[in-house]
């Protein structure tokens, strides 16, 4: 009769990932895009306003980034406010020209969510773009 050995591993090894519905609608008071989210344990079940606040930076915890009604979703949201959001994506392209990188159009939106990634900085995004239009070979 075979004997069989059991490896288990400490439960501290364990890496405990939540995970987020992102969303972005325009604001138009604002005039710019407004990032909501929407967390989720690792087992599934949506995170308290308290829990979603342990993954954005106490600076912005509450100030910038507070729980409100999602326009078109029935859930409160954690919303990063978009009050500033103009000036900053203003400095950021100012500073991209000033360092010899003009950036395009299309590029904007990975653009904001590199500044939304300074608030949040638990979230990870994929940042891939395609550099060529499929079957053109332009980029």
């Amino acid at each position: 009769e075979a004997k069989y050995m059991v490896a288990q591993e400490p439960d501290d090894n364990v890496v405990a990932t939540r995970t987020y519905d992102l969303s972005i609608t325009y604001d138009k008071y604002y005039q710019t895009p407004r990032v909501w989210l929407f967390g989720y344990s690792e087992l599934g079940s949506p995170l308290s306003p308290e829990q979603t606040f342990e993954d954005i930076i106490q600076d912005y915890a509450q100030r910038t980034v507070t729980i409100d009604p999602h326009p078109h979703l029935n859930e409160p949201h954690a919303s990063v406010h978009p009050c500033k959001h103009s000036a900053v994506m203003k400095r950021i392209v100012e500073n991209l020209i000033a360092g010899g990188s003009e950036p395009k159009i299309d590029q904007y939106i990975f653009i904001f969510l590199k500044f939304i990634g300074s608030v949040v900085p638990t979230i990870e995004y994929d940042y891939t773009m395609a550099s060529a239009t499929a079957g053109t070979g332009k980029g």
